[in-house]
């Protein structure tokens, strides 16, 4: 089925501060090539027969570009973002309102939490990441308002800082993941779970693989994750690899850039 997903254009991009380790603010980026990137990833989505939606660009918040970070929405309900840093603090809201004035139900989060970015919904449970930007307390919250399962899952790896950088969904019964970025009650979770997952290669983690988008058949991709889309067409995926390397200097991939709307199901 088509899927329906929020993306905001990187007009107002750059690497103005270092909030993970792949920023590093006196390299730079260029922003004509990071919008020309994100292009080609919404084309790419648009290809496939995905629905996309734009949230306008705000300037003075370079990383608003990251959609994923700014809510969490199941079921046509729309946990907000309440963000681990001052500098992007404000996206929260901004995103928050979009939801509103398009006549979803919102709730503006209690606890410090960053959308997609550290909550994986699957068909019955929602996979939930804390350790660098989501505290714990936030799942909790989630479950109560989204009345879904929550399974709470411990980040160890600095460079692995939300759980979309560590993981994501095949489709809504299995995952990829690269295990080192877990702690090892963690990893224990997810191989009881998950024994016919995907396991990434760090190599394939490095280069931010597994901020990857799935709709069940197709899986668009860092095209340097080589390793990995080898797995995926061995699994019989259709594997669309894409380029975003001037916006992974943000630590940010095809995942970090895409919002999915649930609607009722």
């Amino acid at each position: 089925m088509p899927k329906h997903f929020l993306m905001c254009r990187p007009d107002y991009f750059t690497v103005a501060y270092k909030i993970n380790p792949w920023m590093h603010p006196e390299a730079g980026a260029d922003r004509d090539v990071a919008v020309r990137q994100w292009e080609g990833l919404k084309s790419a989505y648009e290809e496939l027969g995905h629905r996309v939606s734009l949230i306008d660009p705000i300037d003075g918040l370079p990383d608003m570009v990251f959609a994923a970070n700014g809510a969490l929405v199941v079921g046509g309900r729309v946990y907000g973002a309440r963000f681990a840093y001052p500098q992007r603090g404000a996206e929260g809201p901004a995103y928050l309102r979009w939801f509103a004035e398009r006549g979803y139900e919102t709730h503006e989060a209690r606890h410090v939490n960053e959308g997609e970015g550290d909550f994986l919904t699957l068909d019955e449970v929602i996979l939930a990441g804390t350790g660098f930007r989501t505290d714990v307390v936030a799942h909790q919250e989630a479950q109560e308002y989204l009345g879904r399962p929550v399974i709470s899952l411990s980040l160890v790896d600095p460079r692995f800082y939300h759980l979309d950088t560590a993981l994501f969904a095949l489709d809504g019964r299995n995952v990829a993941y690269y295990p080192e970025a877990f702690s090892a009650g963690s990893r224990a979770v997810l191989r009881r779970m998950f024994p016919d997952a995907v396991i990434a290669t760090a190599e394939d983690a490095e280069v931010l693989g597994l901020n990857a988008v799935s709709d069940g058949t197709n899986v668009v991709v860092n095209s340097e994750a080589s390793n990995l889309q080898l797995e995926l067409k061995r699994r019989r995926y259709e594997v669309i690899p894409v380029e975003l390397s001037e916006l992974r200097k943000a630590g940010g991939g095809p995942k970090c850039c895409t919002l999915e709307i649930r609607g009722e199901n």
